[in-house]
């Protein structure tokens, strides 16, 4: 869990306004290992905004829970866009949420090449009434708790942005 007074007061402002709207949130994630969902059930009353939430760390969880092709993370690597992609789109087919934001990347310290270095991390955010996006970010190397913080803050953004103005 993070302990970050920042990112609590936008969880607990997200619940709050997708309670309101009747709408749930379903997480899948990878380099984070649950951190977004770990801040968004913290807050109280999270049952009626976050339907559930999948930590699929390895290709295999990616693969076998919410249904990513294994070709496509042989082809692009689990660290990319169409992975990324099918992972939001893999996590609302598996869930009843209305919303479903996706995480995988390269926190560190190892791991990382030339083409895909530490801090790379690629989001994907499915819509139940239609539409994935896809968000890259370059965080460069500020350590592993740096770059798994700014993840979160940035799963927070794209669920922020899904529910509209």
């Amino acid at each position: 869990m993070i302990d970050d007074t920042e990112l609590l007061t936008r969880a607990a402002a997200l619940v709050a306004a997708y309670t309101a709207a009747k709408r749930t949130i379903a997480t899948a994630e990878s380099c984070t290992g649950g951190l977004v969902a770990g801040l968004l059930t913290a807050v109280p009353g999270s049952s009626a905004a976050v339907e559930r939430g999948f930590v699929t760390y390895s290709n295999a969880a990616k693969a076998e829970a919410i249904g990513v092709p294994m070709d496509w993370i042989r082809q692009h690597g689990a660290v990319s866009e169409p992975v990324a992609r099918a992972m939001a789109e893999g996590a609302l087919a598996a869930s009843r949420a209305d919303v479903a934001v996706a995480i995988t990347g390269i926190a560190g310290p190892g791991g990382g090449s030339a083409e895909k270095p530490v801090g790379l991390v690629h989001f994907g955010l499915a819509l139940r009434d239609g539409g994935v996006r896809h968000l890259e970010r370059r965080y460069g190397d500020r350590g592993r708790a740096g770059i798994r913080r700014a993840a979160v803050a940035d799963a927070l953004g794209l669920l922020e942005e899904a529910l509209g103005p």
